[in-house]
């Protein structure tokens, strides 16, 4: 038996935002923010579902500049305010599991994003794309943050 067949891909990203963890986990938990910052560059997003707590349900259409829409549905596994969040991505393609942490840094808050995939051929060839592509939703995240007022 190959021991690759089994074996996690995992993608991770991290950056450093200039805000406390509080505002960073409200860019997530609040679903009219997270419409305005969710996916890569040249994507518009609808939430028709965000039942934000264990075991909840998510769908998101995501839009693309060709105005294709890509529904995709997730199921929120575990949820620690201003901690963790993990999410499992059930589809329509590439099953994948996604944690997201909220780490105190000198210069604001860390945030860790990190999908978990099966390591098919499939999912190795979408790797570097997918990286990529999770820098375009931090920047798009980045934006949105410079817009909204740190909790109190």
């Amino acid at each position: 038996m190959n021991d690759d067949v089994n074996r996690s891909l995992v993608i991770e990203n991290e950056r450093v935002f200039a805000t406390d963890r509080a505002t960073l986990f409200r860019a997530f938990s609040d679903k009219t923010l997270l419409e305005k910052w969710w996916g890569p560059h040249g994507f518009t997003n609808r939430i028709e579902k965000f039942d934000f707590v264990d075991g909840g349900t998510w769908v998101i259409v995501m839009t693309s500049s060709s105005d294709t829409d890509f529904e995709n549905h997730w199921t929120f596994d575990e949820i620690r305010q201003d901690e963790r969040i993990a999410a499992f991505h059930h589809g329509p393609m590439h099953a994948f599991g996604l944690e997201i942490g909220y780490h105190d840094d000198d210069n604001g808050t860390r945030l860790t994003w990190r999908m978990s995939f099966e390591d098919t051929q499939d999912n190795r060839d979408i790797e570097k794309f997918l990286s990529a592509a999770n820098e375009q939703n931090l920047d798009r995240l980045e934006t949105v943050l410079s817009t909204i007022k740190k909790r109190s």
